[in-house]
């Protein structure tokens, strides 16, 4: 077990947003965690990464306490969190972006092994390296955002709706490239709203809702389920 949620509460002043949220993860496993708008998925991420503070529950990284530590430190623990909406920034250049994603790494052969592997995943960023990250297109910065998490060097991964706002042909190269990373030894948390491909993915799954975790099973009994395939997956395929 490489992380564990337990009981996690989160409020936002006065209402509570998650409601007692349990979660194991296992290491090289990749974990789809599905759910409508507001279910918490995202407020799950942040509070394992650190940007939002339980109100009640823990958190363990290979059984060191990530609730108790500031989102530095955790950082520094392993856990690298891409954000919804990618969030590069626009006026560096691509190289300048995948460094920054290292800042707490002093071993610069380390760091230049790593930044040669990201743009093995994604040559376009190789081609792209002196360019400002505003002027990529979505997908471009999509691959950024992930090849600057991984510039962490993370135990584990947290993928914020990779695929929104992007184009199919592009949803299919990341979540290609996404797989490539989990079979190099990757443990990945997929928070996705398409439900579908996040499940042909995954290796198990969580469906939320309004802050609870509602069903929890593989991805292939969840592909399977019909309340998920009329809740999520437009019906039976």
């Amino acid at each position: 077990m490489i992380l564990k949620v337990e009981d996690l509460r989160v409020k936002y002043g006065q209402v509570e947003v998650l409601h007692g949220i349990n979660l194991t993860i296992r290491e090289g496993e990749i974990v789809a965690i599905l759910g409508a708008n507001g279910a918490g998925k995202s407020t799950t991420l942040m509070a394992i990464s650190g940007l939002v503070k339980p109100s009640a529950g823990r958190i363990f990284l290979d059984d060191f306490p990530l609730h108790e530590a500031p989102a530095h430190e955790i950082v520094n623990r392993g856990v690298a969190q891409v954000p919804e909406g990618r969030r590069v920034f626009g006026t560096l250049t691509v190289a300048e972006n995948l460094r920054l994603g290292a800042f707490s790494n002093r071993n610069q052969e380390q760091v230049e092994q790593i930044e040669a592997r990201i743009y093995e995943l994604f040559p376009v960023l190789k081609q792209r390296r002196d360019q400002l990250a505003g002027t990529l297109s979505g997908g471009e910065q999509q691959m950024l955002a992930i090849g600057r998490a991984l510039m962490a060097g993370p135990k584990i991964l947290l993928l914020d709706e990779p695929s929104l706002g992007l184009a199919p042909i592009l949803v299919k190269t990341i979540f290609r490239t996404i797989q490539h990373i989990n079979e190099s030894g990757m443990t990945i948390v997929l928070v996705e709203q398409n439900a579908r491909a996040a499940l042909k993915l995954a290796h198990r799954g969580y469906v939320f809702e309004v802050g609870r975790v509602v069903l929890e099973n593989s991805a292939e009994k969840l592909l399977a389920d019909p309340n998920v395939q009329n809740a999520y997956l437009g019906g039976v395929a």
